[in-house]
């Protein structure tokens, strides 16, 4: 790829409070789905990037867990310092909330970030529910009076209304730099990390509201053998009503979650996928610092 003179690059960073569609908008942006997402809030527990090439620049966007005000256990904890050192040391900020809702935590997030010296832009998501385009102003204008914004984009982060519009104030904002990836890198994760990503987000989709948040997903062996990529994976739970629950009766929860994962494996990763899990117990690992370093979260 020959680089124009003015060829920009620099890191974007999605800051918001849960569940107002960070990974959504991130996976639209992108055109591939590299961020598991639910209707459930803290889906997204790391942060990931997710890279965004052409002719003209190199958009580094940083994925971030929703932000939480008072986090109790260690994983939430986890969870929010992954958010807070993501909007450090980055090029620009989306701060994004839903539009027509405005609460304490979308303060919360306000206060973090009103002072960087980074330009900030507003983004309302779900603007494509607001039957009334007209009543969307007066809220605007309420917002933007709290700060300076650098662009101010209602969006539809699920069917891609306004969403052109916003990468392209994204570029202008950006410094004059090279690529710091290569063009045809999508993203700082590996496969093993996204393997165990989907079997999480098809747990979180058919379990309840408790159950999503008590579990984590592990992969034991990753390796290719005959042209099949054969995947052992274990899901930890605390306790053993959990695990039931997890597992399904007759192992249906279970199998069906393994189904739906290993689809977008092969989609992802391009070749067939042989997927194997297991579910087990480890009492209280969410508020238990050595055993979130055991299951990868670490800063």
């Amino acid at each position: 790829m020959v680089l124009s003179p003015d060829y920009r690059c620099g890191y974007v960073t999605i800051i918001g409070r849960p569940n107002v569609g960070k990974s959504t908008l991130l996976n639209r942006i992108l055109g591939q789905k590299i961020s598991i997402t639910s209707r459930k809030p803290q889906t997204t527990r790391w942060h990931l990037l997710g890279i965004k090439t052409d002719d003209k620049s190199q958009v580094i966007y940083v994925d971030t867990p929703g932000l939480q005000k008072s986090p109790q256990r260690a994983i939430n904890r986890y969870m929010n310092r992954e958010a807070v050192n993501s909007i450090a040391h980055v090029d620009v900020l989306i701060f994004m909330i839903e539009i027509m809702v405005w609460n304490e935590l979308d303060s919360y997030v306000l206060d973090l970030i009103c002072n960087k010296s980074v330009p900030v832009i507003l983004v309302l998501n779900k603007a494509d529910k607001l039957k009334d385009k007209r009543a969307m102003l007066p809220f605007i204008d309420e917002i933007s009076s709290r700060m300076s914004f650098a662009g101010v984009f209602p969006v539809s982060a699920t069917k891609g209304d306004n969403v052109d519009e916003l990468q392209e104030t994204i570029k202008t904002l950006l410094p004059i730099a090279h690529p710091l990836f290569p063009e045809n890198q999508l993203t700082d994760r590996n496969e093993r990390f996204f393997a165990a990503e989907f079997i999480r987000e098809k747990l979180t989709g058919k379990l309840g509201d408790e159950i999503p948040y008590r579990l984590a997903v592990t992969i034991d062996q990753f390796r290719h053998r005959d042209k099949v990529l054969h995947i052992y994976a274990t899901i930890w739970v605390e306790r053993q009503g959990q695990k039931k629950i997890v597992i399904g009766e007759n192992g249906k929860i279970l199998k069906s979650v393994g189904e739906q994962a290993r689809k977008d494996m092969e989609s992802m990763f391009g070749c067939k996928v042989f997927l194997q899990t297991w579910v087990r117990i480890k009492r209280r690992w969410d508020d238990n610092e050595q055993a979130l370093k055991q299951f990868g979260y670490e800063n």
